[in-house]
């Protein structure tokens, strides 16, 4: 039997009815004002004079740039010239493309653009804890005393007390190479022995302790946390960081993921420090950044600011240092005429017998240093050098630029730019004899220029010897080396290759395994 509705339940459906459309009504006119009130807003933030894409509503050119932003931001200046504005959601940012324009805003006024902005995610919820890295810290007091305990710790004479550090870390990533590839008998991925040696390296000179083995735990656990941890840091990445209503969707999972890599780093950071004040105090602690500036009385950094340090090492070694190795890599196995001339070279000034190179050289072999900075310019591994932020207003070609600016300086785009290279988009390592004091953007410009490089260089020089002398590198099948197209993840802070697998071929078998073998550390 059915049942009728009565008059009095039909009116009750159409008052339901009528509510939710009044419900519905009320929430679409507040969208539609927020976003008027908004986009009002951005327009009075834009900053006059400058050119530069508008962008959509809310987002602004957020759609156009997640994937590859150096490279959409360089096409972006051939329309909008050297320097121009985007809009990142509610944030007006001028990025800088060319070298002369980053001399003139960088360079010029070193300590005009000495902050840095803070993005939500990163500033806010994952660094709450153990804080930022030198790098990514807006300019303070606190700042300067980490940048001079860094430099006591970085200069040349502290480099060289790291040397004994480099020359076993070396030494055991070809050591690696040689097992785990049989001998150049089987390809391998090399990125894993390639993270162990950077993050050993990392251990090594900040907290004088190693990472034995790339299947050690701690290892897995730091690599895939520091991972996550440079996804957070991506200037591109969060879109929570430039549309603020985000932070309040259910929706979002960015601030609960950047919580939990908090937590775990948390954990390893503390058993590092804690390790390391049991050998200071017992007097065994070996030569270490950490210890350096922990012993150093007048620097007067705290534990925070020392946390911040540690991190600012453990972030270098991981992100930089392995993608510039990883792209070498695949580059000297896909262009094997470079290989032949950086061994040619190697071998003149060595020889052959003893494969693992003096751990004490700082440089002679002059085709491998340009290799080196070749390298660093063509792959540019950090194509956005870490944002800017003005503290004071600055002009650039007679254009205000106001104080608390956002600037972006696009390394890659710098790095490539046709007025100081006939060539750029070519990799050649002879056109840095003939041009030694050009300059290079991937460490940055002025004020917050890398503080490691020095260290970083020292690094790179080592493990290029060591290795092209004593393997020969083969390709199994055809890499995409080109640093456009041969991207793993355009999204990254840090661009890494593709994953690939190479022949590591020792050039003499028996010399290297005696050389490993007898091996004493040097220093």
């Amino acid at each position: 039997m059915s049942v009728q509705s009565t008059p009095m339940a039909r009116e009750a459906i159409f008052c339901s009815l009528r509510e939710w459309l009044n419900i519905g009504a009320a929430v679409v006119i507040t969208l539609f004002l927020y976003v008027a009130i908004n986009e009002f807003v951005r327009a009075k933030q834009r900053l006059p004079n400058f050119d530069g894409p508008r962008g959509l509503p809310l987002i602004g050119n957020l759609h156009q740039i997640r994937r590859n932003a150096g490279e959409q931001y360089r096409k972006w200046s051939a329309e909008y010239g050297p320097v121009y504005q985007v809009q990142l959601g509610n944030v007006p940012v001028l990025i800088v493309n060319t070298a002369a324009a980053a001399k003139a805003i960088f360079a010029q006024n070193s300590q005009a653009v000495s902050s840095r902005p803070e993005f939500y995610t990163f500033h806010k919820v994952l660094s709450n804890t153990a804080g930022t890295t030198i790098g990514t810290s807006p300019y303070s007091d606190s700042l300067k005393r980490r940048r001079k305990g860094v430099a006591s710790a970085l200069n040349r004479p502290a480099v060289q007390t790291y040397v004994p550090h480099l020359d076993i870390e070396t030494k055991d990533f070809c050591k690696e190479l040689l097992d785990y590839g049989h001998a150049g008998t089987v390809h391998i991925d090399p990125l894993p022995m390639i993270q162990r040696f950077s993050l050993s390296l990392s251990l090594s000179l900040n907290w004088g302790t190693r990472i034995d083995s790339h299947e050690d735990p701690l290892f897995r656990e730091i690599t895939h946390v520091e991972e996550q941890v440079s996804r957070f840091r991506s200037t591109t990445g969060n879109l929570q960081d430039y549309v603020p209503i985000l932070r309040l969707s259910p929706f979002n999972s960015s601030s609960r993921k950047a919580r939990n890599i908090r937590r775990r780093r948390d954990v390893y950071l503390a058993q590092l420090n804690h390790e390391l004040d049991e050998r200071i105090a017992n007097g065994t602690h070996k030569p270490c950044i950490q210890a350096n500036v922990i012993l150093n009385k007048e620097t007067a950094i705290t534990k925070a600011e020392l946390t911040s340090i540690s991190l600012t090492m453990l972030n270098a070694g991981l992100d930089t240092l392995t993608a510039v190795i990883a792209w070498s890599i695949a580059l000297l196995a896909q262009r094997p005429e470079i290989q032949d001339k950086a061994f040619d070279e190697i071998s003149r000034i060595f020889g052959t017998k003893e494969p693992l190179c003096d751990a004490a050289d700082d440089g002679s072999c002059r085709y491998v240093v340009a290799l080196i900075r070749e390298c660093l310019r063509y792959y540019t591994v950090l194509r956005l050098a870490l944002p800017h932020s003005s503290v004071r207003e600055i002009t650039y070609e007679g254009k205000r630029i106001p104080r608390g600016t956002v600037m972006f300086l696009n390394a890659w785009a710098c790095n490539l730019d046709p007025q100081t290279w006939e060539d750029p988009e070519a990799f050649r390592p002879e056109r840095w004899f003939d041009h030694a004091e050009a300059p290079m953007f991937t460490y940055g410009m002025g004020y917050r220029m890398c503080a490691g490089s020095l260290l970083a260089n020292r690094e790179l020089y080592l493990i290029f010897i060591r290795l092209i002398n004593s393997f020969r590198i083969e390709r199994v099948a055809s890499i995409d080396v080109d640093p456009t197209t041969g991207i793993a993840d355009p999204t990254n802070l840090v661009m890494m290759p593709r994953r690939y697998e190479v022949r590591f071929v020792p050039r003499n078998t028996q010399a290297l395994r005696r050389s490993i073998a007898d091996f004493v550390v040097q220093g």
